[in-house]
């Protein structure tokens, strides 16, 4: 299987190939290109590639510029860091959609999806608004306003608006409210990411998605990490990986 990896951070592009290589042993990789020109060019020099892992936003602007300028036949799996693009992405050749830290689980997972749109066309060329729509079902009709909660023996709501955030601990997660108030859900923090609005949700590692609204201050930390400090307490430091801070700061000033 020949693949094609975009990725802007040269690290995390290595990362990704590695955990590819791990799931689809054999595959012939190409990249990581870090660049929209650079992606460009490859596409326009050598044969489609059977599959493009591609990061959505690249050194030099965002890759739905690529499907403007040259013709992908290739299915599509994009890869970022949040997740304000879903929709856009699956109006072009997506075939998955995953956030960023990647892990070899989220990996196979794309693969399957793969194979299973393949099945349902027979291995003929997915055209992009097929994939759409077979997707559909996958993807939430609009963004959660509130979760339903347990707490003292009664049920009751909390406004997403109200989060702070939401993390993960012995595979329960928690959500703490603006006023420090703390919930469990019956849902994965996979799930929660997805169902809240990327535009002011920022899911930092495995463990904790924040709200902007919570956040207080933001340092520079030690090996090029970010030090998130909160308005509400947290029972660890909140670090951003240099992998992720060139991101977590883009979505900071896009608020």
């Amino acid at each position: 299987m020949n693949i094609l990896v975009l990725e802007d951070e040269l690290k995390t592009g290595r990362a990704l190939i590695k955990l590819i290589s791990a799931v689809r042993p054999g595959s012939q990789i190409a990249g990581p290109l870090q660049r929209v020109s650079s992606a460009v060019d490859y596409l326009s020099a050598n044969a489609s590639p059977d599959l493009i892992f591609m990061d959505i936003q690249l050194a030099d602007g965002i890759s739905f510029e690529i499907f403007d300028q040259i013709n992908v036949d290739a299915p599509v799996v994009f890869c970022t860091a949040y997740d304000e693009y879903a929709l856009r992405a699956f109006k072009a050749n997506g075939v998955d959609y995953i956030l960023k830290p990647f892990s070899e689980e989220t990996i196979r997972a794309a693969f399957a999806r793969l194979e299973k749109i393949g099945d349902a066309i027979g291995g003929r060329q997915l055209p992009a608004e097929m994939i759409r729509q077979l997707l559909q079902t996958d993807q939430p009709a609009s963004f959660k306003q509130s979760f339903l909660v347990y707490n003292k023996g009664k049920y009751t709501t909390i406004a997403v608006a109200d989060i702070a955030y939401v993390f993960v601990r012995n595979e329960q997660t928690t959500l703490v409210t603006l006023e420090g108030g703390m919930f469990a859900i019956d849902r994965s923090l996979d799930e929660a990411t997805r169902q809240v609005d990327g535009k002011f949700f920022f899911r930092l590692n495995r463990q904790y998605l924040i709200s902007f609204k919570a956040i207080k201050e933001v340092e520079h930390f030690f090996a090029r990490k970010l030090l998130i400090r909160l308005t509400v307490q947290t029972d660890e430091k909140l670090l951003v990986g240099k992998d992720k801070s060139t991101a977590f700061l883009r979505w900071l000033g896009e608020r």
